[in-house]
């Protein structure tokens, strides 16, 4: 899948169900839901970057907390 647009930039609150980023497969484009709520805390797939269904987006957390390292 492509990472087309993010919705929402680092450091911005997200509500769970809200609207995150716009994804792109060989058949449909699709908004990705935030399956949590939190502060977008970091962003690993950067726009237009092709990245494997069931890698990790993002980081979503509480203002302040750590980013976890692989």
């Amino acid at each position: 899948m492509i990472v087309v647009k993010w919705l929402k930039r680092k450091g911005q609150k997200v509500h769970q169900g809200e609207p995150l980023v716009e994804l792109q497969t060989d058949k449909v484009n699709y908004e990705l839901d935030s399956p949590v709520g939190g502060v977008l805390l970091e962003i690993i797939a950067k726009e237009d970057a092709e990245v494997p269904v069931g890698d990790i987006l993002c980081h979503i957390g509480k203002q302040g907390e750590a980013v976890p390292t692989p």
